[in-house]
């Protein structure tokens, strides 16, 4: 199964509102913190632009106003079109001024995630991370100690999107590992630009277990300080990014 990939920036969002459909700008008129709006323009407007490219659709704001990324009763979100639910199933997260919307078809279920590689705190881990991932932090090197938790995090948190049930569960219960690409991802620290992704050096398997019910194959891929991940079941291939998304 094809996972789409698509990352936007703030720059990337119109100053306007012509492109939010009328029941979003009644949302958006609801929300009086600037961060919080902007964060909300942002993962609406980058899931816009990845549900038209993977669609082959227009970008026109009239197009784009017809497409309402609603939640689920979950929280999950769901992409309708001209009211209807699209054949589509999607993800959405946002760290530190960038997106992320990680498309499948409707019969598949995927989950990803930011994250911004920085130190994370012996409490965190002790706290959050199963023994399984406790024990590969406590052998990694103090140079990939920093990327490797934030990778096994951001893939507990693409795991949990995906179950649908986010971080209302316990982070414990999923356990997640990697095999290999963490000296390439600490070489890789100092480059920040996002339009490389998918032609640097690749994404590496993730692997994601739920207790003994799930399994969850997935990417992962570090450029810059940002971590990202994605799993999807059934399992895809390394997400492809979407072309055809230029500045409108």
């Amino acid at each position: 199964m094809e996972i789409s990939w698509l990352e936007q920036v703030n720059a990337d969002v119109p100053l306007d509102d012509e492109w939010l459909s009328s029941g979003e700008q009644l949302i958006l008129a609801g929300m009086k913190v600037p961060k919080r709006r902007a964060d909300w323009r942002l993962g609406r407007w980058t899931a816009k632009r990845a549900v038209t490219a993977h669609l082959e659709l227009s970008s026109h704001p009239k197009q784009l106003s017809a497409i309402e990324i609603r939640p689920a009763a979950t929280g999950a979100p769901e992409v309708f079109l001209d009211h209807q639910s699209a054949d589509i199933s999607i993800s959405l997260s946002h760290r530190d001024g960038t997106a992320v919307c990680a498309i499948v078809p409707s019969h598949g279920v995927v989950g990803c995630d930011l994250e911004l590689v920085e130190p994370r705190s012996d409490a965190f881990i002790s706290d959050y991370f199963t023994t399984e991932e406790q024990t590969l932090i406590a052998q990694s090197s103090q140079e990939q100690r920093d990327h490797l938790a934030t990778i096994l995090w951001s893939g507990k948190e693409s795991a949990l999107k995906a179950l649908r049930t986010g971080l209302r569960v316990d982070t414990r219960t999923v356990s997640a590992s990697i095999s290999d690409g963490l000296d390439y991802a600490i070489q890789d620290e100092d480059r920040a630009d996002a339009s490389v992704i998918g032609v640097s050096r690749g994404w590496y398997p993730l692997h994601v277990r739920y207790e003994e019910r799930q399994a969850f194959e997935g990417w992962w891929q570090c450029i810059g300080k940002l971590a990202r991940t994605a799993v999807s079941v059934p399992a895809g291939g390394p997400p492809i990014r979407l072309s055809g998304c230029p500045r409108l």
